[in-house]
């Protein structure tokens, strides 16, 4: 799902895991002179330049405001070009990226709920974003990669919508959590859409204003929260797999880009620390390590794909990311008894010290991740 919307009562006290893992991951100050400053408040988002040549881009977020905030570069149509959420008060964050001649919107959220503030952009002249061969096999590679975990997503969804359907709770139980693997392997890439996302994969407390709830997390609560599956949860079932078709169908025209590549594997770090340590994604199910799983395959997938690219330019850099995958991939592994399974202990039974245990083993991958755009872009 989007990276965790807040409620007042949870906001600040995750406001030093967010420091960890987003804002302070960011090395450089993005003072350089092709970067454009956005400083985001409460009520404001301040961009330093409305005109820009295309190509690269560096966006030099900081957060002056009280609340965690999100950043989006959006096409006209309101696909995604750019992001970084879980931005918290008082900290820095640095977006590499790519565009072309255009207008954009940059849009801060801050609470990451409603429709924020925006500053128009104009992308005019200058010279497009080189590519290397090496980059467009990346890319050619990752595009393969993002339509394949699509397609076998649809008939893992339709096992698990067929059963509630037919509602049958043990078998849509049983169907759940393998359903979501390919999605949560390929988030990044289904959210820049701007409009699956809340419709599959939302929680409760992300709702806006008027807006129904349907999706996984819809049926997760009435599995295992209100344990029974009535005439609105069966209705819900077919649309679930619709909105997943509808996704499988897109996917492959999504716009991919080397830098948004790395952004995305960097996203799907932030979606575990924000969502899959802390237990709030599966709140009903308690299938969070499977999320888990998949969100770190995905980035180590992204990963791959610009690691002959990155390893020219930064090998220090990649030296570390190899490390602390592997790292990862390993203190993973102690919560699953068969390396080739996707059965993981129930994150209820995760202890507190084994949470931060993982949470800092996601801190330590974030980091140097987060340098992985501007190491492919050198």
């Amino acid at each position: 799902m989007r990276a965790v919307r807040f409620s007042v009562a949870t906001a600040a006290a995750t406001v030093v895991a967010l420091t960890a893992v987003t804002g302070c991951a960011e090395k450089s100050d993005g003072k350089g002179d092709g970067a454009v400053q956005v400083v985001a408040k409460d009520d404001s988002c301040e961009v330093s330049k409305k005109k820009l040549p295309a190509g690269h881009v560096e966006l030099a977020v900081e957060n002056k405001g009280s609340k965690v905030t999100e950043v989006y570069l959006l096409f006209p149509d309101g696909r995604i070009a750019a992001e970084r959420e879980n931005i918290g008060p008082g900290t820095k964050a640095t977006i590499t990226t790519e565009i072309k001649t255009g207008s954009y919107d940059i849009v801060c959220k801050p609470g990451m709920k409603g429709a924020g503030y925006r500053q128009k952009v104009e992308v005019t002249g200058g010279t497009a974003a080189k590519r290397s061969p090496e980059m467009d096999k990346a890319v050619a590679e990752y595009r393969t990669y993002v339509q394949t975990q699509a397609d076998e997503t649809l008939p893992k969804a339709k096992i698990f919508t067929d059963a509630v359907a037919a509602g049958d709770i043990e078998a849509a139980k049983k169907a759940y959590a393998d359903s979501r693997l390919g999605w949560e392997r390929t988030e990044p890439v289904a959210e820049s859409f701007g409009d699956i996302d809340p419709k599959v994969d939302l929680r409760e407390d992300g709702l806006e204003d008027g807006q129904e709830w349907t999706g996984w997390h819809r049926l997760e609560k009435a599995l295992w929260h209100d344990k029974k599956l009535g005439a609105e949860e069966k209705a819900l079932a077919p649309v679930l797999y619709k909105d997943l078709l509808d996704w499988q169908k897109r996917v492959g025209k999504a716009e991919i880009t080397p830098t948004s590549m790395a952004n995305g594997a960097k996203e799907l770090l932030d979606e575990v620390a924000t969502g899959k340590v802390t237990g709030e994604e599966e709140r009903y199910s308690h299938t969070d390590l499977v999320d888990f799983k998949g969100n770190v395959e995905g980035a180590e997938k992204a990963y791959e794909l610009l690691k002959p690219i990155a390893s020219k330019n930064d090998p220090a850099l990649t030296a570390t990311l190899d490390k602390q995958f592997a790292a990862l991939n390993t203190l993973l592994d102690k919560y699953r008894t068969d390396k080739n399974s996707y059965e993981f202990v129930s994150y209820d039974k995760v202890g507190k010290a084994d949470r931060k245990e993982l949470s800092d083993a996601v801190n330590a991958l974030a980091e140097p991740l987060s340098q992985l755009a501007a190491a492919v872009t050198k």
